[in-house]
């Protein structure tokens, strides 16, 4: 969720202790052997680096993520595509000064012979470089930027998560069928992911007939209180609010928007990461009627989910997130590639990613790779219950997207 803008200045200081070591394209794997691997699920084992905020402001998510990393292998024996696996955990931390190395050190110290995990945005973007020197294959199953499969693409850089305006662009047109008088006052903070979140979202508002009331961007980061912005919502007329917060700056806002007395005049809608996993609880009474999309939920009602959630709530205690699915789902891609990969270099790795087709057994339901980015269905989710026992219900199916 963070601030991913990145100069080739900056990138070029986080890779500088590339320019002394090996190449990468020349590190073999001391467990996949590299390239020399045989595909079909019948070669050797198989090394994979998992790069997850272990510290940090996103160390909840990178929680959530190792757990649904380790239930997959748990539940399907340590193996991906026949290959017994080897995990290697890598702090990824909260910004790409962390995390860029942190994608250096697995492939070079470590050798993996995949990467999979990053949460910023600005890591993934940083980290593709290297994967493409190295040839092997990243899964992102968080960072949301649009040009991390957009137009900085290479074919070793795939994502099992979102793009930023794909989410919010899906509530588009089903606030505009709602003919909210006064139209949406929309809301989200001043750096790149809440950019595309404006942009994605009121392209689609307003195709479909929608009108902005009026637009905010609080300084991201450092706003503590949102009362200037939320007297500009009341002085527009808008009749809901759409916005995109996430970690403690979604509860300061939830909370405010509560306390200011907009809750019962202005609905408020946003991207699912509003009142997705720990701020929801932290959120409390105030986030109860709150409609968020996005593409998961553990209220889903499928039976892959409801086998997923039985055993992740089994296991950990704790209620599934989409940050879960995404890496749940990062391993059950991997499985359908590796399975039929010529071998654990990348090209065959990303070729095999682009034959898998629909991963029809996932807790969010089936949804397909499309320019190495989930098209998949978004929801409607609304908060319901009470403090303690909150979860996102399902209040409708927004249908099948691709990213914007």
């Amino acid at each position: 969720m963070a601030e991913y803008t990145l100069s080739r200045r900056r990138l070029l200081g986080l890779l500088g202790a590339a320019a002394a070591a090996p190449a990468l394209a020349a590190c073999g794997s001391s467990v996949g052997g590299g390239s020399s691997g045989s595909g079909g699920g019948q070669g050797g084992p198989v090394k994979i680096g998992l790069v997850i905020p272990q510290s940090g402001v996103y160390a909840a998510l990178g929680t959530d993520m190792q757990r649904g990393w380790d239930l997959w292998l748990q539940q399907h024996g340590n193996r991906i595509g026949g290959r017994e696996v080897t995990t290697v955990v890598a702090d990824e931390g909260e910004n790409p000064q962390s995390g860029v190395p942190a994608v250096q050190r697995v492939l070079q110290a470590d050798q993996v012979d995949i990467v999979v995990g990053i949460v910023n945005s600005a890591t993934a973007l940083g980290a593709a470089p290297l994967m493409s020197e190295s040839k092997k294959v990243l899964v992102v199953a968080n960072a949301g930027a649009a040009d991390i499969t957009g137009k900085s693409r290479t074919p070793y850089v795939w994502r099992t998560s979102f793009q930023n305006a794909q989410v919010a662009a899906a509530a588009g047109p089903y606030l505009a069928q709602q003919d909210i008088p006064g139209g949406v006052f929309l809301i989200a903070p001043d750096y790149a992911a809440g950019t595309e979140v404006r942009a994605g979202f009121k392209a689609a508002y307003e195709a479909a007939g929608g009108r902005i009331a009026g637009e905010a961007a609080p300084p991201f980061g450092t706003t503590q209180d949102y009362q200037p912005f939320l007297s500009q919502i009341r002085q527009s007329g808008a009749g809901a609010v759409f916005c995109f917060f996430a970690g403690a700056e979604a509860v300061r806002f939830v909370q405010q928007y509560a306390q200011f007395g907009l809750k019962d005049s202005v609905p408020l809608y946003g991207s699912g990461f509003l009142t997705e996993g720990g701020v929801l609880t932290a959120q409390a009474d105030a986030a109860v009627g709150v409609r968020t999309s996005l593409f998961y939920t553990d209220r889903l009602e499928n039976p892959a989910n409801r086998a997923f959630v039985d055993a992740y709530r089994g296991v950990y205690q704790a209620t599934p997130t989409c940050y879960s699915v995404s890496t749940w789902d990062a391993a059950a891609v991997l499985d359908r590639a590796l399975g039929s990969a010529a071998a654990l270099d990348g090209d065959a790795v990303s070729a095999a990613l682009g034959q898998v087709g629909a991963i029809d057994d996932s807790p969010r339901g089936s949804w397909t790779f499309d320019g190495q980015s989930p098209r998949q269905t978004m929801y409607l989710r609304t908060v319901e219950g009470v403090p303690g026992q909150l979860s996102n219900a399902v209040t409708a199916d927004l249908g099948q997207k691709a990213q914007v």
